[in-house]
């Protein structure tokens, strides 16, 4: 796909790549291919292009192959058909800017079982319109806050998780928090890895108090899984407004398990089993 060139030879250029540390902490040969889309039809985050980079040096490290695209032409059938996740950076309101024909491509790939997908914060605002996506991911889009720090705790029945696996039962963290219709819990087939205190900051920003957004209340999911009965599984994370809230260690052991359990690759936790 050539519309790829031009992002890995602006990386090689740079020295961005040779700047990071020297070899990948995972074996060459994962052979995991992922595929990051990042269009919008809805408000674009300015951070989505930085956030594209930070995943193509994350995978780079530790040797996962990372494409970045925002045509749909690559979300046919043929073109996903070599990939194993699809992670939706910031993908909003997705029937404005994906054709039909390639919706039913990614639920048509997603069905072979053994696929994943892994929904970065925005990816869930106004999905409604694709039934699909939205009953994947459990819910929809209310308000978000200010970018704020926040106590997060971890479910108890998710402390094996890699993706949060060596986190204390509850930490300081700061990000952009998403309100969401109404809470995943007790669905069939997710589980909920971490929640928000909405008592240590202020849930509903001005802009959407003023449209009648709502907090959620104490039961505020912002990362959870679906493993679905053909084998797919989804992965979403309220991290990935900015790079502010995956610059740390945490983000970057959080949103690289989320991608190898999506594509049912063994983990670094496991590893040391």
């Amino acid at each position: 796909m050539n519309r790829f060139l031009p992002l890995l030879v602006l990386l090689s250029l740079s020295g961005v790549l040779l700047a990071h540390d020297p070899g990948p902490a995972f074996p060459n040969n994962l052979h995991l291919k992922v595929l990051v889309y990042s269009n919008t039809g809805y408000y674009r985050h300015v951070d989505i292009p930085k956030i594209n980079r930070w995943l193509v040096l994350l995978g780079y490290e530790h040797g996962i192959d990372v494409d970045v695209t925002e045509h749909w032409k690559d979300l046919r059938k043929q073109e996903l058909s070599g990939y194993d996740v699809l992670v939706l950076n910031n993908a909003n309101q997705l029937d404005l800017v994906l054709p039909e024909e390639q919706r039913k491509s990614v639920e048509e790939w997603f069905a072979q079982g053994k696929k994943g997908i892994v929904a970065l914060h925005a990816a869930l605002v106004y999905q409604t319109k694709w039934p699909w996506l939205n009953a994947l991911a459990g819910c929809d889009f209310n308000s978000d806050s200010d970018f704020s720090k926040a106590r997060v705790t971890i479910d108890p029945a998710a402390a094996r998780h890699p993706a949060v696996q060596g986190q204390p039962a509850e930490f300081w963290y700061e990000a952009d928090w998403t309100n969401h219709d109404h809470p995943i819990t007790g669905q069939p087939g997710f589980q909920v890895l971490l929640r928000v205190d909405e008592s240590t900051y202020t849930p509903v920003r001005e802009y959407f108090r003023t449209r009648g957004g709502k907090a959620m209340g104490p039961d505020h999911p912002i990362a959870w899984t679906h493993e679905t009965p053909e084998g797919g599984r989804f992965f979403y994370t309220e991290f990935g407004h900015d790079l502010r809230s995956l610059s740390t260690p945490f983000a970057r052991q959080h949103i690289l398990q989320a991608i190898l359990w999506a594509a049912h690759m063994p983990t670094a936790v496991e590893k040391q089993k």
